[in-house]
């Protein structure tokens, strides 16, 4: 968690939340289009101080916003996509909601698409936060920037509760939710808060109105703006995944599909890698999962961490067969070839458009460990003492809990296939010694990773090695013919 932003980052920030709100504003006002059954100029000539209670409003929201993430989450702060993609996604959900409610019915419009998305993107407590804003936003905008609203006040109030509540109900319901049919069935639970808050608004307001009328505006268009939420998220979490390079559940099994592209590359290239990437990626979900830390992202992340050695996989002992090309290079060189797949891995990453996360594990995992093998080569061919620093990885050490058990599982699964003798003991003892020796050499020095959390890692993967590699008994050597019965 980002604890100071640079002066640079809180201009950066202030400007970012400036255009944002000119841009909402714009969208705000564009929703008149649609609203206003007579000329627009006329309308805001004759409400100017209605257009003056939504501008003041957007102002006092936004400097709301930005003092909550201040004190709250500086690292949307610091970069201006995160940013604009909220205001993005609230003019998107306005001008939706305005189309919807002036061609449909006001009832049907998708109250808890801003919810499903901001949920996807950002932690609860922030998405808490926001669809509050967005909620009382509307309740603004319906007040008094829409005609065909403003005198139906109840109308408001109960779209305001339905955004608010159905908005926390899907934030709560939508963070366990990791598959596309999930989400689908969710629509049916988000329908129960809609149909409350109208029934408990609207209904004593619509004494004039007849009972299928009642039937129809009340419980099918309540029903029809749950699924109007639904299918924006389908079409539109895709599009803030790819443009904002998020991370959710859904974009994480796509990138660890076998027919992700470089993956592909990976399994074709380099398969010894890959196959130890699988293992990483199975380690790493499991020691995620024991500390509450975030098992799909950390599988990711084991599955490209080493991605990098695509560009000279036969550099790399997995990959390699009878011939080590080593043994006819110097330490020096070898070693420049060693620690570069930890850069080129974060490059091709990013050259591929992927989350900045996984560049980052990729290029931390190896923190700025010595690569013993060749600095004790170097110091046999060497007659003096020799700088360690140069024969290590240039870092940086892990930023992240994820990046920290990525180091642990990586070390933990190439030392375990050197093993001769695999039972517990002496995979406990290794794994021990190996993090110690990160621990020693300050590799955790910049993650916020604790002594219980390391124990709970080394003994999950302590669990989880003995199981991938498990002495098996052994086959008699018997030689058996197709004989007749």
């Amino acid at each position: 968690m980002k604890s100071k932003l640079t002066n640079k980052e809180i201009f950066k920030s202030v400007v970012s939340f400036f255009f944002g709100m000119i841009i909402l504003c714009a969208v705000l006002f564009a929703t008149l289009l649609f609203t206003q059954n007579g000329n627009i100029i006329t309308y805001v000539s004759q409400n100017v101080d209605n257009v003056i209670t939504v501008a003041v409003t957007v102002f006092v929201l936004t400097a709301i916003s930005y003092t909550y993430f201040w004190f709250e989450n500086k690292e949307v702060l610091a970069k201006c996509s995160r940013i604009f993609e909220i205001y993005i996604l609230f003019g998107i959900s306005a001008a939706v909601s305005a189309a919807v409610g002036k061609f449909i019915d006001p009832v049907a419009r998708p109250c808890s698409f801003v919810a499903m998305i901001l949920i996807m993107i950002f932690n609860r407590r922030d998405a808490i936060f926001l669809n509050t804003i967005y909620a009382i936003l509307m309740l603004v905008a319906d007040r008094y920037a829409n005609e065909l609203l403003s005198e139906l006040v109840y109308i408001s109030y109960a779209e305001f509760l339905s955004i608010f509540c159905s908005g926390i109900v899907a934030i709560f319901l939508f963070k366990s939710i990791k598959t596309r049919l999930g989400s689908v069935m969710s629509a049916f639970v988000l329908i129960v808060p809609v149909l409350v808050t109208n029934a408990a608004i609207l209904l004593p307001n619509a004494k004039t109105l007849n009972a299928n009328y009642i039937f129809i505006q009340y419980l099918l268009f309540s029903v029809l703006g749950c699924l109007f939420s639904v299918l924006l998220f389908f079409f539109l979490l895709p599009v803030f995944e790819v443009v904002f390079k998020h991370l959710t559940p859904f974009r994480m099994r796509e990138l660890t599909s076998e027919n992700a592209k470089i993956i592909k590359l990976l399994k074709t290239n380099a398969l010894g890698t890959y196959n130890h990437s699988v293992v990483v990626a199975q380690l790493a979900e499991a020691c995620a999962a024991a500390i509450g830390e975030d098992p799909e992202l950390a599988r990711a992340a084991g599955y490209y961490h080493d991605v990098g050695k695509i560009k000279n996989p036969e550099m790399f002992s997995e990959n390699q067969s009878d011939v080590n090309i080593h043994q006819q290079l110097t330490p020096e060189l070898s070693v420049d070839i060693i620690r570069s797949h930890t850069r080129d891995g974060a490059k091709l990453i990013k050259k591929n458009h992927l989350p900045d996360f996984l560049a980052d594990v990729a290029v931390e995992h190896h923190g700025t460990l010595p690569i013993k093998y060749f600095y004790a080569k170097a110091l046999k061919m060497s007659d003096g003492e020799l700088r360690m620093g140069s024969y290590s990885y240039n870092g940086p050490t892990p930023t992240t809990k994820i990046a920290a058990i990525i180091m642990i599982a990586d070390a933990s699964e190439a030392a375990t296939r050197s093993l001769s003798d695999r039972s517990p003991e002496k995979v406990e003892a290794l794994v021990k010694s190996l993090i110690e020796e990160r621990m020693n050499l300050d590799q955790f020095a910049d993650c916020d990773i604790t002594m219980r959390e390391l124990s709970i890692i080394a003994m999950t993967v302590v669990t989880q090695l003995t199981g991938v590699y498990h002495s098996r008994v052994q086959y008699p050597k018997l030689t058996v013919t197709n004989q007749k019965r």
